[in-house]
């Protein structure tokens, strides 16, 4: 019996429109285009405004759309939608049956994961798990986080760092030499004091102390966590490619977590890895937690090769990391193509006017 694995069929993603750039940042707490690009590296922003849509789930869901369209997959053959995000629209029910109300996948059950920023990293390795069982031949994974929504337009050190957007990719069952080939993952529990949302759960549950005091806000102590995410990313990676006798000579694309400039340059020199081969899109996406991977899968798809060798690694509060390496499955320039304009920010065709729209691209 031939071995099965899990490969990446199709990208979608979904961005708002509203764009918080540095110059209007400055208006909002004390900072400056310059103090944010030489600490973060973040130029623009996306935000999710209240009159544009609402939650977490909206975002995906439009992602999902898209997803959908410009593979051509019928929403009743998937069979499972994972949502890693930190960010759910409610306590309960979970973000995944919002989006599979949506967008109409009624025959996939679905959950939500959260591992903060390594939430889309874990996502794979799990959603790959259930596609190499044998029982689940198509599946999609989403990755997203509404972060404003916990973000503290107070705190100059913090709030230039975070934007709003989702992405999925389609899962499929292969038995080429395409897919999901392994990955190292960990989980410490040492960064409760670096990196945590202080108010809202069980623990502390919300009070008018606890909103008065902006314990619904993240906390970051910017220092600890670029060091841990540095080191730790920079050895993940390093695990994963001496697996494999991966090297800077034929590894295509490194996939960081978008969390700062820095951070993602100081990871690709430890592993000598070159520029031009790191997918980067924190200076206009800005941090995305969840959403940053397969929002850089959704930018770079028309770059990608049936073949390439990717390495994807992140980092996130727990604290929990990790890297995992793929095989990319097809020729994205080609589904690319398919993407009018309009895709980025939403599928709004219909299933006529998009089968139109691809026989006037051949």
């Amino acid at each position: 019996m031939e071995k099965i694995n899990a490969t990446i069929t199709g990208v979608g993603g979904y961005v708002p429109d509203y764009i918080l750039d540095n110059e209007e940042m400055s208006t909002i707490v004390e900072t400056s285009d310059e103090w944010i690009m030489q600490r973060i590296g973040v130029k623009t922003r996306h935000i999710l405004k209240p009159e544009q849509g609402s939650g977490t789930a909206y975002m995906m869901t439009r992602a999902v759309r898209q997803l959908l369209l410009k593979t051509g997959a019928e929403p009743e053959s998937v069979e499972l939608l994972i949502c890693a995000t930190t960010t759910p629209d409610y306590h309960f029910p979970s973000t995944a049956s919002l989006v599979i109300g949506e967008t109409g996948l009624k025959n996939a059950f679905g959950f939500d994961m959260e591992a903060a920023c390594a939430g889309f990293l874990y996502a794979m390795e799990v959603g790959a798990s259930f596609i190499r069982s044998g029982r689940y031949k198509r599946i999609i994974l989403c990755g997203g986080d509404h972060m404003s929504s916990m973000t503290n337009y107070q705190d100059r050190n913090t709030c230039p760092i975070f934007g709003d957007g989702a992405a999925c990719v389609m899962m499929e069952a292969t038995t080429e030499a395409v897919g999901l080939v392994d990955g190292v993952y960990h989980v410490d529990g040492k960064g409760y004091q670096n990196l945590h949302m202080a108010a809202g759960g069980s623990a502390k549950m919300p009070s008018h102390e606890t909103v008065d005091a902006r314990e619904h806000y993240v906390y970051q102590e910017g220092r600890a966590v670029y060091k841990h995410a540095v080191l730790d990313m920079s050895e993940a990676v390093r695990d994963i490619t001496a697996r494999h006798g991966l090297t800077k000579d034929n590894i295509a694309w490194l996939v960081p977590h978008q969390a700062n400039i820095n951070i993602e340059q100081s990871v690709a020199a430890r592993i000598g890895i070159s520029e031009d081969h790191v997918m980067v899109n924190v200076d206009h996406m800005a941090n995305t937690s969840a959403g940053t991977l397969p929002l850089c899968l959704w930018e770079y798809e028309p770059r990608l090769r049936k073949g390439d060798n990717i390495v994807f690694t992140a980092f996130g509060a727990g604290f929990s990391w990790g890297a995992s390496y793929l095989v990319w499955g097809y020729d994205g320039a080609k589904e690319a193509q398919k993407s009018p304009a309009q895709f980025y920010q939403e599928g709004k065709m219909s299933r006529e006017e998009w089968a139109a729209l691809c026989k006037d691209r051949e």
